[in-house]
This record gives structure tokens, C-alpha cells and sequence, in this order.
């Protein structure tokens, strides 16, 4: 890994990541690196931390839309994922979101009995994917606040309605939504095949497209269609592919060093990799080498949970610093 000066880890929340028996590297790192004040939980917190632009929250809606289309920008933008909500004996609970294995003919048939729903309440819905849908909404639209499906998943949805302005309207129109395809046909065959039923949209994401994004990396490693769309957006290659991440990156050459060559800077999006002993395994041992060969200057730990941590090469010389297990 000849000419990394800097990588970035973005990981999941601290108690998932944290083992005392899986995970004896991290612990080391934690324990002799720097640690930082934490920040507040959360993926939109982090992805701040990573990238700068517009806007007061993360329009997850019309960055998506940027990565589906060409006409993201200057529209309001909302998701409205397909999703299967089950009834227990207390309540709704969500138990699927997104891709629930649609057909071409399943997605046309929603959609054109959902369409003069949302077309009445001045909302065109675009149904073209089989894991998210969209909204159309205009810029000067006054919404509510909507739960992501992530906070939402398997919790009682009661919890999760729209709140705040307007926010009745857009319940009303939900059960609408849910009683149009409830008695759809289309889902009694879904079911005889052992198919979930698409019994419901969930509504989340809205906002604009950001007037631009910022960024300090060479490239981007991540999974995450939402940090590929900041990243391409910050016109910053991005690749899917996480293992290559790990592969050497060419030294600069004789005309880029003498131009002032600033270095590499990657950030890796391992957030999503809840697998820790692979954690261990796969990443920070090889990384755990290459800090001790002096192959990356600088380590930038960033937890979901909010935890953050800085570890450098001269670090692995703190033995005064016990390794110990963090709650």
C-alpha cells in the first residue's frame, strides 16, 4: 500500500464492533491511538464528517434520484419504497423494505393503481425500480417529518408515523395507500407463490439535490448508494468493489511530485459489515501491517455510534496503554 498517507474507516455503532475476543486489533488501536470527543450517533452524522454540502439534512431522496436519473436537480424529492408491514396481536410492524423481488408487470400494476392517489394530492409517483419509488413533489411543498425504514424496521409503526406540519394529510393519504393494495390482486398471487404481499410504501428522504458537495479523498470504497452519489456528486471515484481498497496504490509520478503531489486519501465505507470476525480477518490485521510499515501515515476510526479515534504508526510504541474490552 506504497504512497497512503491517509484512510479513513467508517464502522458500525461501537457495541457491534467492539469484542473483546474478536476483535484484539481494534481494541489495541482504540486503547494506544487518539481519542477523540464523540459526535452524535448516526450514518447522516458521519456522512457529514465525509463530505460537505447544502443543505440542513441529508436528501437521501434526490441523491439517489442523481445516481437513477437525469432530473434530479431542482426538485423535491421523496422516497416511496415498496415495503411489507405484518399485523401482530399489539400492532403494524415493518418487516421488509425495498427490494421484495418485484416483477416488471408487479411494479407497472402498483403503480398504476397507486398513481391518482398521489397524482390528486399533487405528489406523481414514479415507480420504475423494484427497490425505490419516487415522489415528485414541489420545491415549495411544506412535509412533514418522516421516519428512515432503517429506525422504523421491525419496531411498532405507531412510532413512525409523519409529524409535524401537515403531517395528517400525509397519514390519511398512507392508509389509503395501504387499503388500495391490500386489495390488490397482484398480492394474492404474490402470496400463493410465497411471495411478501406489497402492502404498503414507506415515505422517507425527502429534499433537493445539494447546490454542490466537497470532499478531501482521493477516492471512495463503499456499498452505500447514498455515499456513492455524495461522492460522484464531490467528482470523486468511487467504487463499490471494498477489497480493492486494499491493493497497492501507484507511487506518483516524477511530474506529479513535482507538481506538490498532496498524497492519497481514501475513506472505506465498512459500516455495513457486521461480520466482525471478517472485520478483524480481512481488514484491520493487513491494515495493522501496514501502519507498522509505515504505509499509512494516519488512521481515521468513525463509529456510527459516534465514537472516534485517530491512530498513527508511533502509537503501536504507547504500552503503557492497556488493551482492555469497552463496554
Amino acid at each position: 500500500m506504497p504512497g497512503l498517507n491517509v484512510l479513513t474507516l467508517l464502522l458500525p455503532s461501537w457495541p457491534q464492533a467492539v469484542g473483546h475476543e474478536s476483535t484484539p486489533t481494534l481494541l489495541r488501536w482504540l486503547a494506544r491511538g487518539d481519542r477523540l470527543a464523540a459526535a452524535q450517533p448516526g450514518r447522516d452524522v458521519v456522512l457529514r464528517e465525509c463530505f460537505e454540502f447544502t443543505g440542513t439534512s441529508l436528501p437521501t431522496a434526490a441523491l439517489t434520484r442523481s445516481l437513477d436519473a437525469s432530473d434530479a436537480p431542482n426538485v423535491l424529492w421523496l422516497r416511496a419504497d415498496p415495503v411489507y408491514v405484518m399485523a401482530d396481536a399489539v400492532t403494524l410492524r415493518l418487516v421488509a423494505c425495498g427490494n421484495l423481488d418485484l416483477s416488471a408487470a408487479e411494479i407497472d400494476g402498483f403503480a398504476q393503481a397507486l398513481k391518482p392517489l398521489f397524482g390528486d394530492a399533487g405528489f406523481p409517483l414514479e415507480a420504475t425500480r423494484t427497490d425505490r419509488w419516487y415522489l415528485h413533489c414541489a420545491r415549495e411543498a411544506k412535509l412533514p417529518t418522516f421516519s428512515t425504514p432503517a429506525a422504523a424496521l421491525g419496531d411498532d409503526l405507531a412510532l413512525h408515523l409523519p409529524e409535524g406540519e401537515n403531517a395528517q394529510r400525509w397519514r390519511r393519504l398512507l392508509n389509503e395507500v395501504q387499503i388500495v393494495l391490500t386489495q390488490h390482486p397482484l398480492n394474492a398471487q404474490r402470496t400463493r407463490r410465497g411471495l411478501p404481499p406489497v402492502n404498503s410504501l414507506w415515505i422517507w428522504g425527502a429534499g433537493t439535490l445539494p447546490e454542490w458537495v466537497r470532499g478531501d479523498f482521493t477516492q471512495v470504497f463503499s456499498n452505500d448508494e447514498i455515499t456513492h452519489a455524495l461522492a460522484k456528486l464531490a467528482k470523486i471515484p468511487v467504487s463499490s468493489s471494498l477489497s480493492d481498497a486494499l491493493k497497492p496504490i501507484p507511487s506518483p509520478t516524477a511530474g506529479e511530485t513535482a507538481q506538490g503531489d498532496k498524497g492519497t486519501s481514501l475513506l472505506v465505507d465498512l459500516a455495513d459489515q457486521h461480520d466482525i470476525a471478517a472485520l478483524e480477518r480481512d481488514w484491520f490485521t493487513p491494515l495493522d501491517t501496514a501502519l507498522r510499515e509505515r504505509k499509512i501515515d494516519v488512521l481515521h476510526l468513525r463509529f456510527e455510534s459516534g465514537e472516534r479515534c485517530t491512530i498513527k504508526p508511533a502509537h503501536r510504541w504507547r504500552f503503557w496503554r492497556r488493551v482492555k474490552p469497552l463496554a
